[in-house]
């Protein structure tokens, strides 16, 4: 599950930071401060390499797909939303990369809570995964979208991906007070149900480990997030 932390929710971004930096840490025996975090992160995402690497393994998981799609009946994938289809980024920008999860959206100044940005439907589409997806459609493979986002955003949701051009079979929200101790908890079970639905999902893709873990998919695809990390 994706926790909800209150303001001030500034501590998520240390979590978050010392998840990412630990092993350089351990390795070279000094601390990341967090503006040095921060000025990575930004230059990360700035300089392109973001975009490169995500590129790269969205490319992995279509040459996957057009291998495989013709070779199972009822072929299906399974994609994650946030920072795997939809773009967050501009909302933790404004809050220095951290994670602010409630409260209002303000872009131009601070702070954005994440619910209400993703209430507003204006993520922008990774342009990477909207492609996999309209070659899956091209090659007769369903899609559907699992996320750990509550189930009282779904006409957000799905007006946000229709408008950024995504189709699909199903989109499977989170439960309303729902509680998994790992997203995967959630997610591996949904994606059973698929199976059991006829479906041979040939991949699953995701920003999270727990996006994927669990089984049920052929192959799974690891996105990179630089920012957060979710158990």
């Amino acid at each position: 599950m994706r926790p909800t932390i209150s303001i001030p929710a500034r501590l998520t971004l240390w979590f978050a930071l010392v998840i990412s930096v630990a092993c350089a840490s351990v390795s070279t025996g000094t601390v990341t401060n967090l503006f040095d975090a921060q000025q990575s992160i930004e230059r990360y995402i700035a300089s392109g390499t973001y975009d490169t690497e995500f590129a790269r393994v969205v490319g992995d998981a279509s040459s996957w797909l057009e291998q495989q799609a013709k070779l199972v009946e009822r072929p299906a994938i399974v994609l994650d939303i946030d920072e795997t289809s939809l773009s967050n980024w501009s909302a933790y920008k404004v809050n220095g990369w951290a994670r602010i999860v409630n409260g209002a959206c303000n872009l131009e100044r601070g702070p954005c809570g994440l619910r209400a940005w993703q209430e507003s439907a204006r993520a922008p589409a990774l342009k990477p995964t909207l492609n996999l997806v309209k070659r899956a459609r091209t090659l007769g493979v369903a899609v559907f979208f699992i996320t750990g986002r509550p189930a009282n955003l779904r006409d957000a949701t799905e007006r946000n991906l229709r408008e950024q051009g995504f189709e699909w079979e199903g989109v499977i929200l989170q439960p309303i007070g729902a509680s998994f101790a790992s997203a995967a908890d959630f997610k591996a079970p949904e994606r059973k149900k698929i199976t059991e639905r006829g479906y041979t999902i040939l991949l699953s893709m995701g920003d999270q480990q727990s996006d994927l873990t669990g089984g049920y998919a052929e192959r799974t695809f690891k996105l990179p997030n630089p920012v957060y990390f979710l158990p």
